[in-house]
């Protein structure tokens, strides 16, 4: 089957042009001149399908590298299903996702390894992959890691906090980085410091101080910068690659800088919420509703230049990528297990719908190039967990992973709009200059004209290799 997707401008990493793309089944076979004799009107004829893309962006389909799909976390489980959340990807224009696998210490990694490849299948709308969490580190899930290398699963996530859940201490991080500077993966760290961040908390409760906004308030940036300083130094011991997930203190983005000066192979992302929204004005909100915007690490400070430091960062490549950290729950019977005790809302926001119309917001307003959008939220996510080359670029040879973005179009964010499995939106009110138009996966049209038409089971599962964006 043939699809031509006609009068569109192909927005790669590398440049943008007007380009007809000819999609043969799941391939891309050709970026063609705008209306190219090469066809002939014999071949024309021939074409299943045509999409009309006058006057719009054709971009590689978004991939999100950080999503947790039926997370349990908090004494419940995040609220978007494999399928639910998906679904509300595709809707957004992301045709990847990367998510977790989880293993609590005591745990086997292969076996949840398995458990969680049982709830993705034959679940999802849009390709996925898995990270690996290691919440337990020790000679068995060690091994295990060069394991998962070969089944596609090539990096590795520690934390620095949540003691008695998943942190791990200085010893056991250098062990896991010293794997995968032998195996060549990739070992993606949480970085704040937990036994500070459970100390002001203690001591927070201690004062009477329950409301969301404390959580923030407990998790300083100074928690932040020094976890992410002590990551980078002790991937420096080893000689491993480090990714540090959801930046959202200047001062930690600032530390990944000067490592990436010194040619240390050290990379972070960031997420929407940490370029839009700030403590003051959601944390902060009245009574209990702050805790809609609870996450780890948490909102900060607009008063302190984190969410304009954020950008920056992408602008000049300080931090590479955007993902969500996409870990949804609902107010009801999920946030409000933590009434009275902000220590107990379960951590996460809902954003796996919105990212690339956020992240677009900073071409509309001029914080970076329509280039490094699809950089940002296509091309390097791809590279950085070897997938580039099949995802994250429209060139022959890719997977038809294909969004038409109407730059003229507009978005209305509402919980009462979104398809998310959410009570709630984080973005309640965000009005998007910009709107996703068509999304193709594998040439499968999945969103065209206002309409879903995908289906569960259509998105597989992807092998990724080595990271392609090692120096």
């Amino acid at each position: 089957m043939y699809t031509l997707i006609t009068g569109g401008t192909v927005v790669n990493a590398t440049g943008t042009g007007l380009a007809d793309v000819l999609v043969e089944d799941e391939t891309i076979v050709a970026v063609l001149e705008p209306g190219s004799a090469v066809l002939g009107e014999t071949f024309l004829a021939g074409v299943d399908r045509r999409i009309d893309a006058t006057g719009k962006y054709v971009i590689p389909g978004g991939i999100d590298a950080h999503t947790h799909m039926e997370m349990p976390f908090g004494g419940s489980f995040a609220s978007d299903s494999f399928e639910t959340g998906t679904r509300a990807a595709a809707w957004g224009g992301t045709t990847t996702i990367i998510d977790f696998s989880v293993q609590y210490a005591g745990q086997d990694v292969l076996t949840q390894f398995a458990a969680w490849h049982e709830k993705a299948a034959g679940k999802c709308a849009v390709d996925y992959a898995f990270h690996q969490i290691i919440g337990g580190v020790d000679d068995v899930s060690l091994a295990a890691m060069d394991t998962l290398i070969d089944e596609g699963v090539s990096s590795f996530k520690l934390f620095m906090a949540y003691k008695g859940v998943f942190l791990s201490d200085d010893g056991q991080i250098v062990q896991a980085m010293q794997r995968v500077s032998n195996n060549g993966g990739l070992l993606m760290m949480h970085a704040e410091n937990g036994s500070v961040i459970d100390l002001l908390q203690q001591q927070a409760l201690q004062r009477g101080d329950t409301d969301p906004i404390h959580h923030g308030l407990t998790r300083p940036w100074q928690t932040e910068e020094e976890a992410t300083y002590r990551a980078i130094r002790l991937a420096e011991l080893t000689g491993a690659p480090l990714y540090v997930v959801h930046v959202s203190a200047k001062q930690a983005a600032q530390r990944i800088a000067e490592a990436r000066d010194t040619g240390q192979n050290v990379f972070g992302e960031t997420c929407p919420q940490y370029l839009w929204l700030s403590l003051e004005e959601q944390l902060g909100a009245p009574g209990f509703e702050g805790s809609k915007w609870v996450c780890s690490t948490p909102l900060r400070s607009r008063a302190d230049g984190h969410q304009e430091h954020m950008w920056r960062s992408l602008r000049t490549n300080d931090l590479q990528l955007v993902s969500t950290d996409h870990c949804p729950f609902c107010m009801k019977g999920q946030k409000e297990m933590g009434v009275g005790d902000f220590t107990k809302i379960p951590n996460g926001i809902g954003s796996v719908e919105h990212r690339l119309d956020l992240i677009y917001q900073g071409v509309v307003t001029g914080k970076i190039s329509l280039e490094r959008w699809v950089e940002i939220c296509c091309t390097t996510p791809a590279r950085m967990f070897g997938l580039y080359g099949t995802k994250g670029v429209i060139q022959p040879g890719a997977d038809a992973d294909v969004v038409v973005y109407d730059p003229a179009g507009h978005t209305s964010i509402s919980v009462e709009s979104h398809h998310m499995n959410l009570d709630y939106s984080a973005w309640e009110g965000f009005e998007v200059d910009g709107h996703v138009d068509v999304v193709l996966s594998r040439g499968k049209v999945l969103i065209e004209g206002g309409e879903y038409h995908g289906r569960p089971g259509h998105g597989r599962y992807v092998k990724r290799g080595l990271s392609q964006y090692l120096i």
